[in-house]
């Protein structure tokens, strides 16, 4: 990881300027302890959280709308990170040398990309399809076949970005005083990028996963925002009651559902982005580094595998429907209050397309109503 990296040249120089008094030995540093017991936690929920909503979508046939297929490759991307970089980079700040090879971490380097890569391209692909749909509430521009194929083309597109740390990703030996070496895993090996090169890398990934992303989510939500607002003035006078306002909430709630995501992706990845821009970036970055910095880069790296985990906690609790599929596999608690809306002889699947239809046919009649979606 670049986190081992940057370990490794800060106890290289801690190493050479103060042996005795400034290097601290692993066993006395405090994330030592604490990183370990964050990513056991991480795991286990990230591994229940999205093997359930995976198991959600392939057996409730009625759950199988357009953003529920892009938060399906949400859930896939995460258990990617989950189960091949988790139980690998949580050793980063617990053991001085890498210890699992090149392969691994080659594996952990691609896995880690591929899945941000996923995740912030669906992102902004979900955002476009909200967009679309208040804006075309009348057009089928995204249909079941058209969103799995562009699910897959985000997971091609991925891949392609993540394709120079499958490459160039290395482990490299580090000498320390005392005739002392350690083994460290990063995506920067220095005889590729030489000794302050990886900045454009960095920068490059800055722009690739976090901030053009940010900014065209931000045009639409902006545009959209501006949509609701001009389409609500328009309403007629017959729908501004019942039928037009339970459209108007539940388009407007799927567009709540996408920017909760966004939110708490982007707060996620904003102290791991931060900080590795000002260390590269930043020619004076060795000599102003303190325990500020030393915070920022452990916050940031578990914040940035956090949110591997935290998006079935957030569909959880904005998301009704799925509040209740989560309790019933996770809880072993029926959904009773759909079961409780329907004769005794109805499924809960005959209820969702009901509601789906019920709300289209409010949608036509009122030409202003947005795609109603089971969330």
């Amino acid at each position: 990881m670049a986190e081992a990296s940057l370990n490794a040249t800060q106890r290289l120089e801690e190493a050479t300027l103060d042996p005795e008094n400034t290097y601290t030995p692993y066993p006395e540093r405090p994330e030592t302890y604490i990183v370990p017991v964050v990513f056991f936690i991480i795991f286990i929920v990230g591994v229940l959280g999205n093997g359930t909503l995976v198991v959600i979508f392939l057996r409730h046939r009625a759950m199988r709308n357009v953003p529920n297929t892009y938060i399906l490759s949400l859930a896939l991307a995460d258990l990617l990170v989950i189960m091949t970089c988790v139980p690998f980079t949580s050793i980063v700040y617990t053991l001085e040398s890498w210890p699992w090879g090149v392969t691994v971490c080659k594996l952990s380097e691609t896995a880690k990309d591929i899945s941000i890569g996923v995740s912030v391209f669906t992102l902004t692909a979900l955002s476009a399809e909200r967009y679309c749909a208040i804006v075309n509430p009348l057009r089928k521009l995204q249909t079941k076949p058209l969103t799995v194929l562009c699910a897959i083309l985000i997971w091609v597109l991925a891949t392609i970005f993540a394709l120079p740390d499958a490459i160039l990703s290395a482990v490299e030996y580090v000498p320390l005083d005392n005739n002392k070496t350690i083994i460290v895993c990063t995506p920067f090996p220095e005889a590729v990028y030489g000794p302050r090169n990886a900045k454009y890398m960095v920068l490059g990934k800055a722009l690739v996963y976090y901030i053009l992303p940010l900014c065209i989510i931000a045009c639409f939500y902006v545009l959209m925002a501006k949509e609701l607002h001009v389409s609500a003035r328009e309403m007629p006078g017959e729908l501004q009651s019942g039928q037009g306002i339970a459209q108007a909430r539940a388009r407007k709630h799927v567009a709540r559902m996408v920017l909760a995501f966004i939110i708490v992706f982007f707060v996620c990845f904003f102290p791991h982005h931060l900080f590795m821009l000002w260390f590269h970036l930043n020619p004076n970055a060795e000599e102003e580094y303190d325990d500020f910095w030393h915070a920022l880069r452990i916050i940031g790296f578990c914040l940035s595998f956090l949110n591997s985990c935290v998006n079935p906690i957030t569909l959880y609790c904005v998301s009704g429907v799925f509040r209740q599929h989560f309790n019933h596999y996770l809880c072993c608690r029926s959904p009773r209050r759909l079961q409780r809306a329907l004769p005794s002889n109805v499924n809960c699947e005959t209820s969702f397309n009901s509601t789906y239809r019920r709300h289209t046919q409010f949608f036509v009649k009122g030409h202003d109503a947005g795609q109603s979606e089971h969330l």
